[in-house]
């Protein structure tokens, strides 16, 4: 996928005028939380659960290459081939290069955040193959031509009725009204019962790999993993290297918690563990299992200071939280990852100086680590990208000189106080009769969206040291 990170600000402007878009995501970000919250009161201990897997994922990472070495040997006892790819263009060059060896032509595809990382679907439509999302939301976003716009609800931005439009226009099945969810899932299941029946490869990814066994873990609330898994003759697994956890009983403690993180559910529907191929004695399953690791700058983050950001287990919590994701969709962050986990990620994959919006891109509530299931310091990680980019002189002389300004003041908090509050003064004196300003020197980044309210007296220090003189 191409990375568009660079036009975060005017992606941004453009979502804030949907007014649809935004009303769909203001209910999101109050529903989410809310089904969240009380999935993780009735579990019981559920911070417990989170350090034990925190410290569960530092050990697995401190000694990754131990356990992708035993992973490597038990999956291939298991009759399973283990591949591993430096970059993005080398894990689609062997996908492809295994299609190829089969002489495919169909390929039935799970749904896969690595594969968007990789602009897999591209590449192998370029070598001359249908691929096929069967997921739902890729589905949809597949249909329409779009990204997904959230990591676990890929379609989450488009309504019922855009959704209904787009199959009748897709889907040529004459005259038909669609007119509830139950009539569009319908025709979707239909359409893609074939999809899966005729496809020569299946395509899946994965939410852990375990060491012990062999075996890979993946987490679905549709099915259409398990189907993709065992129709087609050719199964490929494409994760990332940091997914590869020591025990079966570990990759179910993270599965624990990342079932409730991202949908409020106690369990998914469908939690699967595939060994590999189809043994002599059994009767399904593919005659053929490839595992594709990629790396694409892991090792490099695995070495570096941000290499907590590794523990995410891609629950989307952190997104359904985050105010600022809430306020400009996932499609203005302008790559595969959006919201906070987004905001670390895709600097770190790509480059801080296409990317530099987004360690911005944050009001420091601190929600996404409260919320977080891995106990990611992500506000630490995205302070930490900002320093970076001061260092290295990344954003525009202005911004840079501002960000100075406000530094030498907050040094100064005697003459930061004094400022603020002759700036409060003035202010209150000349919107009194307004109430709110709708322009302002050096904020139009606020009355562009919003008025300004009028300050109602002194700074805030003003009004507490009076406040806290009154009572003594």
């Amino acid at each position: 996928m191409e990375l568009q990170s660079q036009h975060f600000h005017s992606k941004t402007l453009d979502a804030l005028a949907d007014k649809a878009g935004s009303a769909q995501r203001d209910a999101m970000a109050l529903f989410t939380p809310i089904v969240r919250n009380a999935a993780v009161q009735q579990f019981g201990d559920f911070e417990a659960l989170r350090r034990h897997v925190k410290r569960l994922r530092q050990h697995t990472l401190d000694n990754l290459d131990y356990y992708l070495a035993r992973f490597e040997l038990e999956a291939c006892n298991n009759g399973s081939q283990v591949h591993y790819a430096d970059s993005a263009t080398e894990l689609n060059s062997i996908v492809l290069d295994i299609c190829q060896q089969h002489d495919a032509r169909k390929v039935a595809k799970g749904k896969s955040m690595v594969t968007e990382e990789t602009g897999l679907n591209d590449y192998l439509m370029r070598g001359g193959l249908e691929v096929t999302e069967t997921d739902l939301g890729e589905y949809i976003i597949q249909q329409a031509g779009e990204t997904p716009s959230h990591i676990v609800g890929p379609a989450l931005h488009k309504s019922k009725a855009q959704i209904r439009q787009l199959f009748q226009e897709k889907h040529d099945l004459g005259e038909r009204e669609l007119e509830t969810t139950s009539d569009l899932v319908g025709e979707a299941r239909a359409v893609l019962r074939d999809k899966f029946l005729q496809a020569d490869v299946g395509i899946i990814g994965a939410n852990a790999l375990i060491a012990e066994t062999g075996y890979s873990m993946l987490v679905t609330n549709e099915g259409n993993g398990d189907l993709c898994a065992n129709l087609p003759r050719v199964l490929i697994i494409c994760t990332t290297l940091d997914r590869v956890l020591p025990r079966g009983e570990d990759a179910t403690a993270v599965q624990r918690l990342l079932v409730r993180s991202a949908t409020g559910q106690p369990q998914t529907c469908y939690t699967s563990f595939y060994s590999g191929p189809r043994r002599e004695t059994e009767l399904d399953g593919p005659l053929e299992t490839h595992i594709v690791l990629l790396d694409n700058q892991r090792s490099d983050i695995l070495a570096s200071d941000y290499r907590e950001m590794l523990q995410c287990i891609r629950c989307g919590a952190c997104l359904n939280h985050c105010p600022i994701f809430a306020a400009s969709g996932g499609h203005s962050y302008g790559w595969v990852y959006p919201g906070p986990m987004g905001s670390v990620l895709t600097p770190l994959l790509n480059s801080l100086e296409d990317a530099e919006a987004l360690p911005n891109a944050c009001t420091s509530c601190g929600r996404c680590a409260e919320v977080c299931p891995a106990d990611i310091p992500l506000p630490d990680l995205l302070r930490d990208l900002r320093h970076q980019q001061s260092e290295e002189k990344i954003g525009s002389p202005r911004w840079r000189a501002g960000l100075r300004l406000h530094a030498w003041l907050a040094a100064r908090p005697g003459l930061y106080q004094f400022l603020t509050a002759r700036v409060m003064s003035i202010l209150s004196r000349l919107g009194r009769r307004q109430g709110r300003f709708r322009k302002l020197p050096f904020a139009s980044g606020w009355t562009g969206q919003r008025d300004f309210p009028t300050p109602q007296g002194g700074s805030f220090m003003q009004q507490y040291k009076g406040r806290r003189g009154g009572h003594e």
